[in-house]
């Protein structure tokens, strides 16, 4: 029998800092698609050094419809949909090529570890974190969310577990923290918006606060220390904005 052929979507913006030990980790793929966004720094470079084929797709239509685009400009058999901020274990590699090789599914989820300003975080809801990424060619796509997209199943049978984990260096500094907070509560005012859902200082102020009352007492932020304290904030404020984003574009002009 032929050995089943894996593909690695990835999808990129200004992404240099973690790309190329992102994509060393996965040399052993047949093929990797990056679908760049127009970066102005060293990423599509770094990304064609480590033999991934570069698609230029100016014009952002969000986090889903972008994915989708590597996903479509794949041949393979499997495919591994990862961040460029993402990193695969040498024993989440394993299972990867063990499970393509004796399938027990369509879809796999992988063991995600995320860091906030170079701390590991085990709690605050980041963590366990389990999410469909490795998937048979065509009984999956990404939903067409501007931001927080998923892995649509279309399957409709049990998705299986990889031994490993990814680990997921998602902001490595504060102003990363402060450029994600800007980015994300504005696509989620734009979605909202566009899903006719209304804002106002109240709603924000009332969400905002809950936000950070679940982070850090109902999902345990507090056992993550200082840094859960600053991920309840970073949540309770992103949500604040979004909201007050929401109102601003609500409202005549």
């Amino acid at each position: 029998m032929t050995q089943p052929t894996l593909g690695i979507a990835i999808i990129t913006y200004n992404a240099a800092a973690r790309l190329a030990q992102c994509l060393s980790a996965v040399s052993f793929a047949d093929e990797i698609v990056v679908i760049d966004g127009g970066s102005t720094d060293a990423t599509a470079g770094i990304a064609e050094a480590h033999r991934a084929r570069v698609i230029e797709a100016r014009g952002w239509p969000g986090f889903g419809p972008q994915k989708n685009r590597a996903l479509d400009a794949l041949s393979t058999d499997w495919v591994l949909s990862i961040d460029a901020d993402e990193v695969v274990t040498p024993e989440l590699a394993a299972s990867i090529r063990a499970a393509i090789t004796d399938p027990r599914a369509d879809v796999y989820s992988v063991d995600r570890l995320s860091s906030f300003c170079g701390v590991w975080v085990r709690h605050s809801g980041w963590y366990p974190d389990w999410i469909p990424r490795l998937f048979k060619r065509g009984t999956a796509r990404f939903s067409d969310d501007l931001v927080h997209e998923r892995l649509v199943i279309s399957t409709g049978k049990p998705v299986a577990r990889l031994e490993g984990r990814l680990m997921h260096y998602s902001y490595e500094d504060f102003e990363t923290v402060l450029r994600k907070l800007d980015a994300y509560s504005s696509a989620g005012a734009e979605q909202r918006h566009a899903a006719g859902k209304r804002g106002s200082f109240s709603i924000a102020v009332t969400r905002g606060a809950w936000a950070f009352l679940r982070t850090y007492f109902l999902r345990r932020g507090f056992l993550d220390g200082r840094t859960g304290f600053m991920i309840a904030v970073f949540n309770a404020q992103t949500v604040y904005y979004r909201f007050l984003k929401l109102a601003q574009l609500n409202s005549p002009h």
